[in-house]
């Protein structure tokens, strides 16, 4: 929610494609999630720059081997600094900058590891992005969303283990105009 209050017209455009894509009497639902393209591209571009955490679970060379070019001795531990990946300009444009639609294309495939790769993935990455997208969907499709004043949420990243933000959160949400017209009931 950060980086959307600080970009507002990507509320915007998520909002439009939610309108477009899902029945106004009912809440989006996981066979929404498909259909709202430019919603995912927001969720991967976020999870480029602020990823869950910055080091990948470290491992430990099986053999002795070369990586980049430098020689790794059976045993040595090695770390894959995410962080640094996804903000590597030889690897993306503009790598510190918020942009979502990088993401229509294939371009950056394979630089993605939010929840790793390989078989040391991240077995909740799948339901994880699952969640994020109902989230973050059901709350642009039920609120407006607004900063609490005209200055940009503070980014500023703190230290541990899952890099939270140094300032909390702080945001306006208002029910959207037709809110009551949807289907609350569970099934």
């Amino acid at each position: 929610m950060s980086l959307l209050l600080n970009h507002p017209e990507a509320i915007e455009k998520i909002k439009a494609e939610i309108d477009a894509n899902v029945p106004a009497d009912r809440l989006l639902d996981e066979q929404d999630l498909p259909k709202l393209s430019y919603m995912q591209n927001v969720i991967t571009e976020t999870l480029r720059l602020y990823p869950p955490v910055p080091f990948l679970i470290p491992h430990v060379a099986s053999e002795d081997c070369t990586v980049g070019g430098y020689n790794i001795s059976k045993g040595t531990m090695l770390l894959v600094n995410l962080w640094a990946i996804h903000r590597d300009p030889r690897l993306w444009d503009e790598p510190t900058k918020f942009m979502p639609e990088r993401h229509e294309t294939t371009n950056g495939e394979g630089f993605m590891l939010p929840f790793g790769a390989g078989r040391r993935k991240c077995p909740g990455g799948g339901i994880a992005s699952r969640v994020l997208g109902l989230t973050l969907g059901t709350m642009i499709q039920l609120f407006e969303w607004e900063r609490v004043s005209d200055e940009l949420v503070d980014m500023t990243e703190g230290t541990g283990f899952s890099i939270p933000k140094v300032k909390a959160l702080e945001a306006i949400c208002k029910p959207r105009q037709g809110i009551e017209e949807l289907s609350l009931v569970l099934h």
